[in-house]
């Protein structure tokens, strides 16, 4: 047998060195032409590459099984129904694919959209309008393991956790309903909720059900959104 060989090490423009394996990205964006776009400038790095892509949620919990993708880029609407489907998708790739970081790339630019995107487990957040530079680097930075934001979206995170709580948040749940509301925001599903505060299965169920009809919402990922803006989490 021959012996194995080793591609080398390439310093990048910091001077920092990165392994010549490409970093493999999954792209989760319901246009088209965005998607192209991104292939295309991502496809210029070398320690970079797109291995799939998807239009929905339903479609990127199929494909990331199969691609197993390091890296998802993730916008946060999805279709004309919902404008949380993408915060519900992150919830679940997290929950389900522990190993995939997600890296959040949209259009909408709100305080507590982007506090409850880190909250269920996004790496970080980057609008759309980010040059190609900010980008690439957010990119390389959550693959070393480590958080991403553009300065407009570390501004927002950063007003949204000095933001003062409305009075509201004292008065929409109860105690135990703001318990089962933050391990929601931690992405448990029921049965781990009854596990963590010792209650069954069909009782987390129902002070679920409770928080989504007080919220107004009707997804788990809404409820996380509103309660965030609440200051209840």
């Amino acid at each position: 047998m021959s012996p194995t060989t080793t591609r080398p090490r390439t310093p990048d423009a910091a001077g920092e060195t990165r392994p010549t394996s490409p970093v493999r990205i999954m792209l989760v964006d319901d246009h088209a032409i965005v998607r192209q776009g991104l292939r295309s400038i991502l496809g210029r790095e070398p320690d970079l590459e797109v291995v799939a892509e998807a239009s929905t949620a339903p479609e990127a919990l199929v494909v990331v099984r199969h691609a197993r993708p390091q890296i998802v880029l993730l916008d946060l609407k999805l279709s004309t129904s919902s404008d949380a489907e993408g915060l519900e998708l992150c919830a679940q790739l997290v929950a389900e694919h522990p190993e995939v970081r997600v890296l959040v790339l949209t259009t909408f630019l709100d305080e507590q959209l982007v506090l409850t995107a880190i909250r269920l487990g996004a790496k970080g957040y980057v609008v759309k309008d980010v040059d190609t530079t900010g980008l690439i680097r957010a990119i390389r930075d959550v693959a070393r393991g480590e958080s991403a934001f553009d300065p407009r979206s570390a501004a927002a995170m950063v007003r949204g956790l000095n933001a003062p709580a409305p009075r509201e948040a004292a008065t929409s749940l109860t105690a135990r309903e703001t318990e089962v509301m933050a391990l929601l925001a931690r992405g448990q599903s029921n049965g781990e909720i009854g596990r963590s505060l010792y209650i069954s299965e069909t009782t987390a169920k129902f002070h679920v059900g409770n928080i989504l009809r007080k919220l107004g919402v009707s997804r788990r990922a809404e409820a996380v959104y509103e309660a965030s803006k609440l200051g209840v989490i």
